[in-house]
């Protein structure tokens, strides 16, 4: 009888312990939500009919995911060009604290030295896969990786399951979005002419059926619309048609500044007719319909977390130009809003949809996600990231302080190496090489042309001097002496 009893008492305790941890995680492994992440290359946030009404382009299953979930207006990429971001979705920190600051292959010299690169995502960060991993998700990844040089710093050393067409490129290859692939080391060719994209789908819808019985994180990361410009015939040919319905508003190219080194002014897209660009933004929203329909036959949407971002903004500058952030200024590559605000969408199960101006950043997808899910958050790894649930969940939040960006590089695009401080409603731009400041209220003048750092002398001294604070903190590195020309260096 006392053993019976003992043995009674123990299985309470056990059973207590049990609940206890499991109210810690909230939710139970086979009933905690999926995730599908969606991360699309280069798309501007005008590229979007959700963000653009008059947009050239087709995106109705990218505008429905937008109405069925929260549309952030003020969603910013962590960098104006790829790795940085990535490597901040990954990791939930700024680029700089690594010194991630460009993009992974990138050493473009001007008048000054760029600053070192860091071109990796170092294997001791718990990125976004493995965090998840850990929590008894399966994990895969498809496309576009770009955020180590060789294998050991891919996906599948990252915390993936599976990892298709992940490694280190930046772009499909020289032969582009058609089989073969330019023997892409973790994309085996398919039938010749197959288009990418659809390749990459149609592995992710078989990834979702395999894979419905089990809590899963699908992080499809699209190489597209990444040049090369290429898209399937029947796409072209529509949007040829259309153009030619369509009335021209407004000149095509406009000049944009120019940065020490050019002797001309680079030329801006200011109206989006590109056909080749626009059948590549409908072929990737067909993709993410797709994948959506999948999940609906599956039984699995009303229990699945579904994100949408681009790592920066449209390319508008260099490279064909091919989309226009306009009304915005610049595009990929620059630190005006063009090149770093982007959609920035996130849809939850039961969720409330909605629209939200609060100002938001790629690192917070990492605790969101995990708040999301009902796991614990991870404070030491995701620094820089903020949980955005209770916006998403339709409730008040406390906004950041601030929102910071470093980019001590010139972009193949044409942009200057700078820094940006957003507080609120205004916007600060540094200058690194030699030091000069802009400062706009993004309320009242979202395309930054009206430059207030005079007007409001006092403002803009105190946020240069809250970024150079905040470039102290992070340990950022500087553009270098040059044939004796030395750049700005914060005092």
């Amino acid at each position: 009888m006392a053993h019976s009893f003992r043995f009674t008492i123990l299985f309470l305790i056990l059973s207590v312990f049990s609940i206890t941890a499991l109210a810690a995680d909230n939710v139970p492994l086979l009933k905690r939500p999926n995730i599908v992440f969606f991360l699309v290359d280069d798309l501007g946030v005008n590229d979007v009919g959700a963000y653009n009404s008059k947009t050239f382009y087709e995106t109705p299953n990218v505008d429905q995911l937008a109405k069925d979930g929260i549309r952030f207006t003020n969603g910013y990429a962590a960098c104006c060009v790829c790795s940085p971001t990535r490597f901040s979705i990954q990791t939930g920190k700024y680029p700089v604290r690594n010194g991630c600051t460009d993009w992974f292959g990138a050493n473009r010299s001007e008048r000054f030295f760029p600053a070192p690169v860091h071109d990796r995502l170092d294997l001791n960060e718990t990125t976004l896969g493995e965090a998840f991993k850990e929590a008894g998700y399966k994990t895969a990844f498809l496309g576009k990786w770009h955020l180590g040089p060789v294998e050991e710093f891919w996906p599948e050393n990252q915390g993936f399951d599976i990892n298709i067409g992940g490694c280190n490129r930046g772009n499909p290859g020289k032969d582009g979005y058609f089989s073969p692939y330019n023997n892409n080391p973790r994309l085996p060719d398919g039938p010749e002419g197959e288009f990418l994209t659809e390749r990459l789908t149609n592995e992710a819808v078989t990834i979702i059926k395999n894979w419905k019985d089990a809590p899963f994180l699908l992080y499809f990361s699209f190489y597209q619309v990444h040049t090369p410009l290429q898209s399937p015939n029947l796409l072209i040919k529509k949007y040829q048609k259309k153009s030619q319905n369509q009335d021209q508003f407004q000149e095509n190219f406009a000049e944009e500044e120019q940065n020490f080194l050019l002797n001309e002014p680079r030329l801006v897209r200011q109206q989006q007719n590109h056909v080749v660009y626009a059948g590549m933004v409908e072929s990737m929203d067909t993709a993410v319909g797709k994948v959506i329909e999948t999940l609906k036959a599956e039984g699995l949407y009303e229990n699945t977390i579904i994100c949408f971002v681009s790592d920066n903004g449209g390319l508008s500058t260099s490279e064909g130009a091919p989309t226009s952030n306009v009304p915005l200024r610049g595009g990929k590559g620059w630190l005006y809003e063009g090149g770093h605000r982007v959609a920035y969408i996130i849809r939850i199960p039961q969720g409330t949809p909605g629209v939200s101006d609060i100002p938001v950043i790629t690192t917070d997808f990492y605790p969101t996600l995990l708040d999301l899910a009902g796991l614990p958050l991870k404070p030491q790894q995701h620094l820089d990231g903020i949980s955005l649930k209770s916006i998403v969940d339709g409730k008040n939040s406390q906004q950041r302080d601030a929102l910071y960006w470093h980019y001590p590089h010139y972009g193949n695009q044409g942009g200057f190496p700078g820094g940006v401080i957003r507080v609120g409603d205004w916007k600060l731009i540094r200058r690194y090489e030699d030091g000069r400041i802009h400062l706009y209220n993004l309320k009242d003048d979202p395309s930054e042309h009206n430059d207030l750092a005079s007007v409001e002398s006092e403002r803009a001294e105190r946020l240069a001097q809250k970024h150079n604070q905040w470039l102290q903190s992070v340990g950022a590195k500087f553009l270098e002496e040059k044939n004796g020309n030395k750049p700005w260096l914060p005092q």
